[in-house]
């Protein structure tokens, strides 16, 4: 049995992750800024009122977590917004930045935070998105998006570097384009669908693989 910590949790590919992580008997976290039924539903330890864009809630977290070891860390929180060239207003600048402060600087505020609980031999999944993928941008738009998930590669490939002598291995992850609430509920895969493969992946990462950017499916992809 472990011990797995999903941020972002209440709903989505999050809230998939720690059903099914708490129906096999692992010890689940589940933090996110608001609650859901749903997730109280799982078993979970809730922790709300967690933003990951918020230092003070960050720090207050890891107060309330004392000396509780992390074996699985799954930074799963993420927003999204459609910029169209020509058509950004200062709102879309300001949604823009606000995708870099939760897609981007979010997770590495959360390892940084929760980097004393991770316990030696640890796990870290980022969940990005080929989205963030330079070599496969075919269709452009989405600035915001884009570049805050391949930012988030790139810091998830430092993070890789920096935690690997603590036997921590990295992976970030494209789940596949999923039926979720943020896409509007179109998509090609189900939540729960999505969540098994990551979690997959996951149970199979080593450090031979850290650092490394992949489909849920297992296919490694450009940067």
């Amino acid at each position: 049995m472990s011990t797995i910590l999903v941020t972002g949790a209440n709903r989505g590919i999050g809230l998939s992750l720690a059903k099914q992580y708490a129906a096999r008997g692992d010890d689940v976290i589940g933090t996110c800024r608001e609650s859901s039924d749903a997730l109280e539903a799982t078993g979970a330890r809730v922790e709300s009122g967690v933003d990951v864009t918020d230092g003070v809630a960050l720090a207050a977290l890891v107060k309330r977590l004392g000396d509780t070891r992390i074996d699985v860390l799954v930074c799963n929180a993420g927003i999204l917004s459609k910029e169209t060239l020509g058509a950004i207003d200062e709102d879309g600048f300001e949604q823009m930045r606000r995708q870099f402060e939760v897609n981007s600087l979010g997770p590495l505020r959360t390892v940084q935070a929760l980097s004393g609980n991770l316990a030696k031999g640890a796990k870290l999944g980022i969940l990005t998105s080929r989205m963030g993928s330079v070599a496969d941008n075919g269709s452009g738009g989405y600035y915001g998006y884009r570049a805050s998930k391949a930012a988030v590669n790139a810091i998830g490939k430092s993070l890789a570097l920096d935690l690997k002598d603590r036997g921590v291995a990295v992976m970030l992850l494209h789940p596949g384009y999923v039926a979720t609430e943020m896409v509007g509920g179109s998509g090609d895969i189900s939540p729960d669908a999505a969540a098994m493969q990551l979690v997959e992946r996951l149970d199979a990462l080593t450090l031979e693989q850290t650092g490394s950017f992949r489909h849920a499916k297992g296919d490694e992809l450009p940067w």
